[in-house]
């Protein structure tokens, strides 16, 4: 369990009067300011922002109200979710000096439960990476060990919550953004069902792929957080449209009587210590009552592969609208054709241009059905063997990434190397299912290992409840 208060600790204390929500920011924000700078988190400390909406929750308890579910918590967002009046960057040049004309549906619903943003967290640019060294801000640094990684593209968000900077964070997964860095960091980390929790203010990457998720230290938290932004919204055509169960009712029920899939043609490439702690959680949570399965997925080791055509592609058409004429960085040019080239060569990052490359070559005449088409193929190979490994089991169980943090620079070279590191949480975007990490042990150098469990699509519920024993198992 964290040394550090969790959100429904504080969330009780204000709305019962015992906390002071401007206190409980204060203490929060002082952290940032005595540690951040080591760290950096943060591409944007919303300090003023928040000590004015922390006194806001505190008059309303006065006042004899409730300020909501989540009265007073300190959430972070990254940097890809839009805010009212905000710097909004996606950690790229290209955007600079754009202020959102709205909030994302996920910060309204937050701040309509009560929780007060401290600021916006560095990122992946665009979200595209697993290490956060691609940001145009330069590097986050993984709380746990500085000279290491914290994992990408959320990085920020997890460290942030690592840190004791927040007790909640937002990020995004398109292929592993929030399950990777929170494994690296020793943290909770969920993405939901694709279409569980709106994208309307999240800046697209890959509309197919992409969704929002929490950063928390436990399965409380962020089960708090997912029945505060999931639910449908009908500004988002991909919302599912049904309200979000009680997560926090299914905590405590154990895994008695529950299959737990173990894949046996699992993509080798897990180190030793991290199979190791994968292996024990299977034999926690079958000492639990628990019944393990052994279940073939054969479609999941392609995952890699059709992700790299299908995530390049729809990104090369979403970020063709950063282009120096709407918004964002504008570098002049003799013409209009010279002005969005030179825009977009200064304002994009290597491996931003590297992915947009590779999209629009797979998307271009005489390619398509060769390599986009394929790869939609194989997505569709994988929702079928999916289906069908549920057919025996109700949840699955896998590494969340390959190795503990690794140092700063030892895969910047290798990009397939980078990829690698998602080989195991690719999938989950690619059927949509919902998937978490937990935190289960150490591994290399002391350093935090994470265990995924991917449940069915709108499984959410049954993935918690697994999640909580592993919480009350972990060593």
């Amino acid at each position: 369990m964290s040394e550090y208060p969790t959100a429904l600790q504080i969330a009780e204390g204000v709305r019962s009067g015992d906390l002071k929500a401007v206190d409980v920011v204060e203490q929060h924000l002082t952290t940032i300011a005595d540690t951040d700078g080591e760290i950096h988190a943060f591409n944007h400390v919303m300090a003023d922002e928040a000590r004015e909406r922390a006194a806001a929750v505190d008059a309303t308890v006065a006042a004899g109200g409730d300020p909501g579910p989540m009265a007073g918590v300190p959430v972070a967002l990254k940097d890809n979710m839009c805010t009212r009046g905000v710097p909004t960057t996606c950690s790229s040049k290209i955007l600079a000096g754009w202020l959102p004309p709205y909030d994302a549906t996920v910060v309204q619903r937050l701040t309509a439960a009560g929780a007060v943003f401290v600021g916006k967290t560095n990122l992946d640019e665009f979200a595209m990476g697993s290490s956060t060294e691609n940001s145009a801000f330069g590097p986050t640094r993984n709380p746990l060990d500085t000279e290491r990684v914290p994992g990408g593209s959320s990085g920020g968000s997890a460290a942030a919550v690592a840190a004791g900077f927040a007790p909640v964070s937002l990020g995004s997964d398109t292929g592993g953004s929030i399950r990777q860095p929170a494994a690296l960091c020793g943290v909770v980390g969920v993405k939901p069902t694709y279409g569980r929790v709106s994208r309307l203010g999240l800046i697209a990457f890959g509309s197919s792929l992409d969704q929002i998720g929490p950063f928390t230290h436990t399965v409380a938290d962020a089960a708090l957080t997912l029945e505060t932004i999931c639910g449908h919204d009908p500004g988002d055509s991909t919302s599912i449209p049904e309200p979000a169960p009680e997560f926090s009712a299914v905590l405590d029920r154990g895994v008695d009587g529950l299959r737990i899939g173990r894949i046996t043609d699992l993509p080798e490439g897990a180190d030793p210590d991290v199979v190791a702690r994968t292996d024990e959680a299977f034999a926690a949570l079958e000492s639990a009552g628990a019944t393990i399965v052994d279940v073939e997925v054969p479609a999941f080791t392609y995952g890699l592969t059709a992700y790299y055509l299908i995530a390049p592609a729809e990104a090369s058409s979403n970020l063709a609208r950063f282009d120096g004429v709407r918004y964002g960085l504008r570098v002049d040019g003799a013409d209009v054709e010279e002005m969005m080239r030179n825009t977009r060569t200064a304002g994009f990052g290597d491996e931003v241009k590297r992915r947009i490359l590779l999209g629009t070559y797979a998307l271009s005449a005489g390619y398509y059905d060769a390599y986009y088409g394929k790869a939609l193929k194989i997505r569709r190979l994988m929702a079928e063997d999916f289906a069908a490994a549920y057919q025996q089991c109700d949840v699955l169980l896998t590494p969340s990434s390959p190795s503990v943090a690794f140092p700063f620079g030892s895969k910047t070279d290798d990009p397939f190397a980078m990829y690698l590191c998602d080989t195991y949480t690719i999938p989950a975007n690619l059927t949509g299912d919902p998937a978490m990490s937990v935190p289960f042990g150490d591994g290399a150098d002391d350093l935090p290992v994470g265990v995924q469990i991917i449940a069915p699509s709108l499984g959410e519920s049954v993935m918690l409840q697994v999640a909580a024993e592993l919480e009350r198992s972990a060593p």
